[in-house]
């Protein structure tokens, strides 16, 4: 059985948005190379099964990206890809002519929550046309994310929620109310792989943040990791300056990286509902999960 359900592969940290929930990032702005991306698919391939182009950037800004899926099936790895959704459509036919891509997530909260003015009307229009066109010619599974719902402690950039929900009711042709299903369930099917997941806005977790809590658990290194765009391993998706940085694949044998002492002192940490890391002390997603 792989160790992993899923490696976060950051093949670039470059982003067209800017958007209020996300940390950014302060190091340096890359696209990932085609030999770097070939080596670390290969050093992987022996833990999962699946890997996710996602960390921080938007990738399908990258202009490898149907090379990336290639290799990604000549290694026999399932992609899933997250994005803000803007520049769908100019790689649409990559994407639903690729074999090995398996799921595309849609952060439609990244609408709201930027200052760059775009159509709303055109922008999931787009979103839309992909989705019904993947249906019809691929297995892709497409998730629609509105992960900006008001929380006890964060408000969320959710008004054109409304707005966004009857678009999608009238453009899929869905014979039901949004709205009325949501109150049910923050998880709905549109339609044969499709779904619309609503969740509430959450805290990044920050370095610098004064309140800890060492009392958590999370799937850090026990179900995931993540490896950015310059190589370095860390232990899950949220780690954006790589605070927790375990070593670098292109220096470093991915199995020394997980048996190094740090990586082992996380994991068994975690075993035990702690964090010994700084920045795990201070990860409000990581509560889900505790």
């Amino acid at each position: 059985m792989k160790k992993f359900k899923k490696v976060y592969i950051e093949i670039t940290n470059i982003c067209n948005l800017s958007c209020n929930f996300c940390p950014k990032t302060e190091r340096k702005l890359k696209f990932m190379d085609e030999k770097s991306f070939e080596h670390i698919v290969k050093s992987v391939k022996l833990y999962t099964d699946h890997i996710y182009f996602h960390l921080m950037g938007e990738p399908l800004l990258h202009s490898n990206l149907g090379r990336f899926l290639e290799i990604s099936h000549d290694n026999r790895l399932k992609v899933n890809i997250t994005t803000n959704g803007t520049l769908i459509n100019s790689v649409k036919d990559i994407l639903i002519s690729s074999s090995i891509l398996r799921q595309v997530n849609i952060s439609l909260s990244s609408f709201e929550a930027n200052d760059k003015a775009e159509d709303l009307n055109g922008y999931i229009d787009n979103i839309v046309d992909f989705i019904l066109e993947a249906n019809e010619k691929s297995n892709i599974i497409c998730s629609i994310r509105l992960w900006n719902m008001d929380s006890a402690l964060l408000k969320g950039s959710n008004k054109a929620n409304k707005d966004i929900l009857n678009m999608l009711e009238t453009k899929l042709k869905l014979d039901f109310k949004l709205s009325e299903k949501l109150q049910e369930s923050h998880s709905v099917k549109l339609r044969n792989n499709v779904y619309l997941n609503m969740a509430e806005k959450f805290e990044w977790p920050d370095i610098n943040k004064i309140n800890t809590d060492d009392k958590v658990f999370c799937y850090g290194l026990r179900d995931q990791m993540g490896i950015l765009v310059d190589g370095t391993v860390v232990p899950c998706c949220l780690d954006s300056e790589s605070n927790i940085a375990l070593g670098n694949i292109f220096e470093t044998p991915i199995d020394k990286i997980l048996a190094s002492e740090r990586a082992k002192n996380l994991y068994d940490g975690f075993s035990r509902r702690r964090a010994v890391e700084e920045l795990c002390k201070r990860c409000a997603y990581v509560k889900r999960y505790s």
